[in-house]
C-alpha cells in the first residue's frame, strides 16, 4: 500500500459476504455518539455523576443510543459517507456528514417525543449530543488529513526554498508544494510587499517580511532557491526582486505570468527560470479576433517584406483570418521559401502565394499592383539596421523612402482599400538615417491619407522585436554562444521591447480601427534595459560569462521615444493598447528622390525632411 492510500486509508471500505460495505468509521463514529450522549447528560445533570450513573444503568439511554447510531449508519450508507466515496475532511464530506448527523438527530428527539418516555433520557439530549458529535467526528476527519495538508507530501530532503508572494498564485505554489510527494522544494517561508499579508499563515507557512528580508530569511533558514510566484509583478520589479535574491546567493525561479492566471491555477512543475519575456512586465493585449477576421475574411491581403520576421508572422497570421488571397512580396527568395514552409509544410515556390520583386523597382510594384489588385496591404519591407544605415544612408532613403512611395503610388492607382505602414519608435524625434527615413514614411503614408478620401492608410510604430532578425536577443545568444563576451553599449541604455506574435497582431487591429492619416503607437509598457536582457540570457545558460561595456554608438540615443514634442496622443480611444498621433503629411514624387547618388546628401536631405520644424535647404 502506498503512503497516500494510508494516509487516507480509513475511508476505504471492506465488503462483507452479504454486500454491505464496512467502514471503520461506522465504530469510530459509534463510540463518538455514546460518548456524546453521556456528555450531553453530564452537562444536562449539572456535571452531577451520581445522576449520570443513574440514567446510565436504564434501558431508556441504550435505546436512544442505539437509535441515533443505526439511523446515522443507515443514513451514511446510502448517502455513501460509508462507502469511501469521500475524501476525510474535504468540503463535501463535511456537508454529508453534517446532514446525515442532524437527520439522525432530529429522527430520534421526534422519536423519542413521540414514545413520551423521557424517564432517565430528558428530550433535549439526542439534539445536544448530534451537535457535539457532529463536532467531534468533523475534528477526528480532519487530523486524518491533517499530514497531508500541512506537509505530508513533501519529499524526504526536499530543498528549503522562500516564496515570493502571498497572493493567489503564491497561495496555490504552497499548497501543492506541501501537499506533492514528488516536490523537490519545501517552503520555509513566504515574502510579500503588501503590508496587509505581513503575518498571514497560507498551509502552515507564515509570512514573514517584505523583499528587504530576502537574504535575511534565506541565510536564518538555510533557503538556496527564491520561488517568484507574482504572475503579474511588473519587469523592473522582477528585476529587482532577482537582483536582491542573486546578492543572497539564491536561484531565482519564476511562474509563467501569463499561462497561470489564464488557466486560474498555478502547477508547481510550471516554475522556471527568468527569461527575457518576463522582463516585458505586462499582460499580452487583448484582440478582438472577431473583428479581425471579419475585416480580413474573403479579402485579397500583400505582404511586403513578407520574408522578414514581421512579415513572415503577419502571414502566418493572416492565414488564419482566411483572406480570399494572400500574396507574399519580398526581394529575398530565401525568406519567402522560410515563409511558404511555414506555413504550408512545403515551398515549392512555384505559386501565385509568392512574388518576387524589390520594392525599389517603381514599374515592377505598379504592375503587380495593377495585375493582382489587392485590397489590403501590410507595407513590412524595410532596411532596419541602424548601424548598417549609419554608414549608408542612400540605401536606406531608396528603401524605406522611395519603395514606400512607389508602394503608395500603386495602391492609389489600384484602388487599395486600406494600406498600413509598418513604422518604428525610431521615427520619434529621429536620430539616425533609420529613424528619419522611416519617420518620412510616416509623413508619405499620412499625405496619401489626405487625398485618397475612399482607402484608408495608417502607419504603425513599435519598438524593437524579441527574436527578430539581427535583433539584440540574437546577437547576444551567438555571443553567449561562443563564451561570451556579451557586449552592451552602455549599462543605462533602454529599448522598448515587444514579442514578434504581439507585434503582429496589433498591427492586425490596427488596420480595423485605425483612422486614414493615424499614426497608432502600440502599448509597449516601460523600457527594459538592455543590460537586463544579456544579464537575463547568461543566467538562463548557466555560464560564467563577462558583460563588456563598448559606449553609445554615434547619433544613437541612450532611450528611445515613442512621441516625439511635437505629437499629442490620444490614448484608448481605438483600443487600449493603441494610442494614434497625426504627423504632418509630405507631398514627395519620385524625381525627387530618384536623383541621390551620394550618401552624405542622402542623410543631409532625409534629416531635413523629416520634420516641417526644421528648415527645408537644398541639400544636394
Amino acid at each position: 500500500m502506498t503512503r497516500s492510500a494510508r494516509l487516507i486509508g480509513t475511508r476505504n471500505s471492506v465488503r462483507g459476504t452479504g454486500g454491505f460495505a464496512f467502514s471503520p468509521w461506522m465504530p469510530i463514529d459509534a463510540v463518538l455518539w455514546a460518548v456524546m450522549l453521556m456528555a450531553a447528560l453530564w452537562m444536562r445533570y449539572d456535571f452531577s455523576v451520581s445522576q449520570l450513573a443513574m440514567t446510565l444503568g436504564m434501558s431508556r439511554f441504550y435505546l436512544v443510543l442505539l437509535g441515533v447510531v443505526a439511523l446515522s449508519w443507515v443514513a451514511g450508507w446510502l448517502a455513501g459517507l460509508y462507502r469511501g466515496r469521500f475524501i476525510p475532511g474535504s468540503l463535501l464530506e463535511t456537508t454529508v456528514l453534517i446532514v446525515v448527523f442532524v437527520g439522525a438527530s432530529l429522527v430520534m428527539f421526534a422519536g423519542h417525543i413521540a414514545s413520551g418516555d423521557y424517564e432517565g433520557v430528558p428530550r433535549s439530549t439526542p439534539l445536544v449530543a448530534g451537535a457535539f458529535t457532529i463536532l467531534a467526528a468533523l475534528v477526528l476527519r480532519s487530523l486524518v488529513r491533517r499530514k497531508e495538508l500541512f506537509g505530508a507530501g513533501v519529499a524526504a530532503g526536499a530543498e528549503p526554498v522562500v516564496v515570493f508572494g502571498a497572493g493567489d498564485g503564491g497561495r496555490q505554489l504552497v499548497g501543492q508544494l506541501r501537499r506533492s510527494p514528488v516536490s523537490k522544494f519545501r517552503p520555509v517561508a513566504i515574502l510579500d510587499d503588501d503590508p496587509a499579508k505581513q503575518g498571514l499563515v497560507v498551509d502552515g507557512i507564515r509570512v514573514r517580511g517584505t523583499r528587504e528580508h530576502i537574504a535575511h530569511f534565506a541565510h536564518k533558514l538555510g533557503a538556496g532557491t527564491l520561488l517568484i510566484a507574482v504572475p503579474s509583478l511588473p519587469g523592473e520589479e522582477l528585476i529587482d526582486v532577482r537582483d536582491r535574491a542573486e546578492q543572497a546567493g539564491l536561484h531565482v525561479l519564476v511562474l509563467p505570468p501569463i499561462d497561470s492566471m489564464m488557466k486560474a491555477r498555478v502547477a508547481a512543475d510550471e516554475l522556471r527560470g527568468i527569461n527575457v519575456t518576463d522582463l516585458l512586465g505586462r499582460s499580452p493585449a487583448r484582440l478582438n479576433q472577431t473583428q479581425i477576421a471579419e475585416y480580413i475574411r474573403g479579402k485579397r491581403v500583400l505582404v511586403t517584406g513578407a520574408g522578414g520576421s514581421i512579415g513572415s508572422e503577419l502571414c502566418r497570421q493572416l492565414v488564419r483570418f482566411r483572406p480570399g488571397e494572400l500574396m507574399m512580396l519580398d526581394r529575398d527568395e530565401s525568406g519567402l521559401h522560410s515563409v511558404q514552409l511555414s506555413i504550408q509544410d512545403q515551398a515549392m515556390l512555384d505559386g501565385e502565394d509568392t512574388i518576387l520583386a524589390s520594392i525599389r523597382d517603381r514599374e515592377a510594384v505598379l504592375e503587380i499592383f495593377a495585375k493582382r489588385r489587392p485590397q489590403i496591404v501590410f507595407h513590412a519591407a524595410a532596411l532596419k539596421h541602424m548601424p548598417l544605415l549609419e554608414h549608408y544612408p542612400l540605401e536606406a532613403l531608396k528603401t524605406n523612402v522611395l519603395g514606400t512611395l512607389n508602394l503608395l503610388d500603386a495602391a492609389e492607382a489600384s484602388g487599395v482599400e486600406t494600406f498600413v505602414n509598418i513604422s518604428t519608435d525610431k521615427a520619434a524625434s529621429p536620430s539616425t538615417s533609420l529613424g528619419t527615413s522611416k519617420r518620412i514614411a510616416e509623413r508619405l503614408t499620412a499625405a496619401r491619407a489626405a487625398t485618397a478620401h475612399n482607402a484608408k492608410y495608417a502607419s504603425v510604430r513599435f519598438g524593437n522585436v524579441l527574436g527578430s532578425r539581427g535583433s539584440v536577443l540574437t546577437v547576444f545568444e551567438k555571443q553567449i554562444k561562443d563564451g561570451g563576451p556579451v557586449t552592451v553599449t552602455d549599462p543605462e541604455v533602454n529599448r522598448y521591447f515587444m514579442t514578434i506574435p504581439e507585434a503582429c497582431q496589433l498591427v492586425l487591429q490596427a488596420a480595423v480601427v485605425g483612422d486614414s492619416g493615424d499614426t497608432l503607437v502600440l502599448d509597449m509598457g516601460e523600457p527594459v534595459r538592455i543590460a537586463d536582457v544579456a544579464r537575463t540570457l547568461i543566467q538562463q545558460s548557466g555560464r560564467d560569462i563577462e558583460i563588456v561595456y563598448t559606449g553609445l554608438r554615434a547619433n544613437e540615443k541612450a532611450a528611445e521615444e515613442l512621441f516625439d514634442e511635437t505629437e499629442v496622443p490620444i490614448a484608448g480611444k481605438k483600443h487600449e493598447a493603441l494610442s494614434q498621433v497625426r504627423v504632418p503629411p509630405i507631398d514627395l514624387t519620385p524625381a525627387e528622390l530618384a536623383c541621390f547618388d551620394e550618401h552624405e546628401a542622402a542623410r543631409r536631405w532625409m534629416e531635413a525632411h523629416a520634420n516641417p520644424s526644421t528648415p527645408i535647404v537644398n541639400a544636394r
